[in-house]
């Protein structure tokens, strides 16, 4: 049978594995985070103390996630991928004992989630460029891209809804406990992968000039260098709202646990709404003017959503800002690992993490401390004129990427060649 373009990479038995094992796992991670962000609020009744923890979790992949990406270009990347698994598993464990004790406080929360992120960020450079491994080469790869970051954001819609639920239920421990528990099956997953991933040796000598090497080619090409800086923008100034959800939940929608579910769902179902358009492109041509408008989208919602009463306005906004920024992000993500030499996976992987992700703590942190201020609608109403300048001054390059991306897309077969179009 013949699978559509965008579901290609089902052929291969080591991704299929990879998808269903993550799967479970991440949407047993959204059921920890809605746990510790409505634990942290319950506790502290604080916007910062949210802000903090939001920081505490992404601010490694910012200094860690570049480093991590040399050590993954020179190791097997399903090794890897077992050991931070493990890891991670051991601290959900510890976070249930403390929880489920009694003894909880905001800053074991916040402590946690720093561990978690420091793994986290070792984590993420292996996962996104294990996937030209999984399928075999570049010509599934853009199939294996989307539809793990469709995996990845169908989780952030069913988990925050779970999550929600549980924690109403039966309280946020169990949060924790799910999420230990789900780790067994990531690891029986990647434990049966059969695809070899050889590292290859990096041609510069150090772990320094490896790193230097990835930048290099990272940023000082003008195509890639513009959607980094993008998407770093969008990430600084959309990426606050999910850290000041517990808010809004609470003081403008009078909810609850489950009303936070809610919200962080209808972004979470944006998200699956844009991978499922990237999964069913033919080609990655287009993506580069894509992530402008998309980037616009996420700034948009984000300004109906800080001024909204009531939830029917509140979610269809959610759900444009969670599908500006995912496609933002995965179709930067798809373009650079297309262009990227393969020795060099690892590497700009770990930066393009650290543009989306590593940027994001630095955001909730500001936005908490602003909002302390100002006021939560406020702040994300700012944060949304802010993206929507990003976009404009990206659209303003876009006549240089086109030039500078169209022989490096002939080279590889996405464009025709200038002596195949006679």
């Amino acid at each position: 049978m013949t699978l559509p373009a965008g579901l290609r990479a089902f052929r291969h038995r080591d991704f299929r594995r990879f998808f269903v094992g993550k799967g479970i796992q991440q949407i047993c991670a959204w059921l920890q985070m809605i746990a510790t962000s409505w634990l942290v609020y319950r506790l502290s009744g604080s916007t910062f103390m949210l802000g903090l923890a939001a920081f505490a979790l992404q601010i490694p992949f910012l200094f860690m996630a570049p480093l991590a990406g040399v050590f993954v270009d020179r190791m097997d990347r399903r090794r890897v991928l077992l050991l931070t698994n493990s890891m991670a598993a051991l601290q959900a464990v510890a976070m249930f004992g403390i929880v489920a004790s009694g003894v909880v406080q905001p800053w074991h929360l916040v402590a946690g989630n720093f561990v978690l992120g420091i793994v986290n960020a070792c984590d993420a450079p292996a996962r996104q460029s294990i996937l030209i491994q999984l399928v075999g080469g570049r010509a599934d790869l853009p199939s294996a891209i989307a539809l793990n970051s469709t995996m990845m954001n169908a989780a952030r819609f069913i988990g925050p809804m779970l999550g929600g639920a549980l924690v109403a239920a039966l309280g946020e421990r169990w949060g924790f406990g799910l999420n230990a528990l789900s780790y067994a099956a990531s690891l029986i997953a990647l434990a049966g992968i059969q695809a070899s991933g050889h590292p290859r040796t990096p041609r510069e000598q150090g772990w320094w000039r490896q790193l230097a090497a990835g930048a290099r080619y990272a940023f000082g090409f003008l195509p890639a260098r513009n959607a980094l800086l993008l998407l770093a923008a969008t990430s600084l100034s959309v990426q606050c709202y999910a850290a000041l959800m517990p808010w809004f939940a609470r003081e403008v929608f009078h909810g609850d646990s489950g009303t936070l579910g809610m919200l962080v769902s209808a972004a979470g179902l944006g998200a699956v709404s844009g991978m499922c358009y990237l999964a069913l492109r033919p080609s990655v041509r287009g993506l580069f003017r894509l992530i402008a408008w998309t980037t616009a989208t996420a700034g948009i919602g984000l300004l109906v959503f800080s001024h909204a009463a009531a939830l029917w306005i509140a979610l269809p906004a959610l759900w444009l800002v969670g599908m500006g920024v995912m496609l933002s992000a995965a179709s930067t993500n798809t373009v650079l690992q297309t262009i990227a030499p393969e020795e060099l996976h690892g590497r700009v992987a770990s930066l393009y993490v650290m543009s989306f992700i590593g940027i994001s703590p630095l955001s909730a942190l500001l936005a908490g401390w602003i909002a302390e201020r100002f006021g939560p609608p406020a702040t994300l109403a700012g944060c949304g004129v802010a993206a929507l300048a990003a976009a404009a001054a990206y659209a303003s390059q876009l006549p240089a990427i086109r030039r500078e991306i169209r022989p490096v897309y002939q080279e590889l077969g996405v464009l025709p060649r200038p002596d195949e179009t006679h």
